[in-house]
């Protein structure tokens, strides 16, 4: 039924229209945002099947999201709609100097952040060739970490592979230590682990990516991919292991997103039989990408344009 399943928060992302402190800007642009339906969009518009699990406030902001990641061609059947809660939203400054921009989260409490396992729907994940995870949704409550694990661990069982991305939120955790605990041990239940480097680094204790790649693999990983920023990737892999250099950018716009568009390029390649350091080389090109636009998935390309780069 699909090609890829997503288990995660969206929010609504308001980004300044005009520089300076987010307690003086006057106008905004709606977007998109959530760590794994950025990645599920940059899946669908490739033309992956695509589906979505989660909750949403039966509010506008609610409406606003579901409609928008339907058109964008993603199976939403599994989005609750769920009168009297919230949805989530999140301001984000305007910075035109490429550093990372301010940010402000309004998502306690949410609906997103009350899913617990017995929203999920089994039988509609097992149909799926592959599941995409993040530690940003296992962070919100003890029931969304509860329904990530039963979502990997039902995946796992039926020999279906699995991507994680740390994508760290400190900020979320009651304290560092669990944060390291617990996003570990999700790890071990995926095939595929993309950390950033510095999130590598906090995680494992390592300081190298290698050292970083090799921990993962220790843990049952097959494939590592540490993102390197600026710097582009190191993959290690059954095929080998090495570094891929980052691709030409004129001028970095926002930063947010970059991770997300990386975790797209790994996993389609991937799920279309590329080699490991082609899917990497795709990975950097749409993180370059992701990073020369303002909203959260701008940037990602679609199937022509990705043919059009030879990719």
């Amino acid at each position: 039924m699909h090609d890829v399943v997503t288990v995660g928060e969206a929010l609504v992302l308001l980004a300044a229209n005009e520089s300076g402190p987010l307690d003086s800007v006057r106008s905004y642009t709606s977007y998109t945002a959530g760590a794994e339906t950025n990645v599920a969009v940059g899946l669908s518009r490739l033309g992956l099947r695509v589906g979505w699990a989660s909750r949403l406030g039966e509010d506008d902001n609610g409406r606003y999201l579901r409609e928008a990641f339907v058109r964008e061609g993603i199976d939403c059947s599994q989005v609750a709609m769920v009168s009297g809660e919230n949805t989530a939203y999140m301001y984000k400054g305007r910075v035109d100097d490429g550093s990372d921009p301010p940010i402000q989260y309004h998502r306690q409490h949410s609906a997103a952040s009350r899913m617990g396992p017995q929203d999920l729907d089994l039988t509609w994940l097992m149909r799926a060739r592959h599941l995409h995870v993040t530690g940003v949704f296992p962070a919100l409550s003890a029931q969304t970490l509860a329904t990530v694990k039963a979502a990997m661990m039902a995946m796992r069982s039926h020999r279906k592979t699995i991507s994680f991305d740390p994508n760290l939120r400190p900020v979320l955790w009651p304290q560092a230590s669990h944060m390291v605990a617990t996003l570990n041990a999700l790890a071990t239940l995926a095939d595929w682990v993309l950390p950033g480097l510095e999130e590598g680094r906090l995680l494992t204790g390592q300081d190298t990516p290698e050292d970083i790649a090799a921990f993962y693999r220790d843990g049952g990983a097959s494939v590592v991919v540490v993102k390197l920023g600026a710097e582009g990737g190191y993959f290690d892999g059954p095929q080998g292991r090495g570094y891929m250099a980052a691709s030409a950018v004129a001028q970095v716009v926002d930063t947010v997103g970059a991770g997300d568009a990386f975790a797209v390029g790994v996993i389609s390649g991937l799920l279309e039989n590329l080699a490991l350091k082609q899917a990497v080389k795709r990975a950097t090109w749409m993180g370059a990408r992701a990073v020369q636009v303002r909203g959260d998935t701008e940037g990602l390309p679609t199937r022509a344009e990705l043919e059009a780069a030879n990719l």
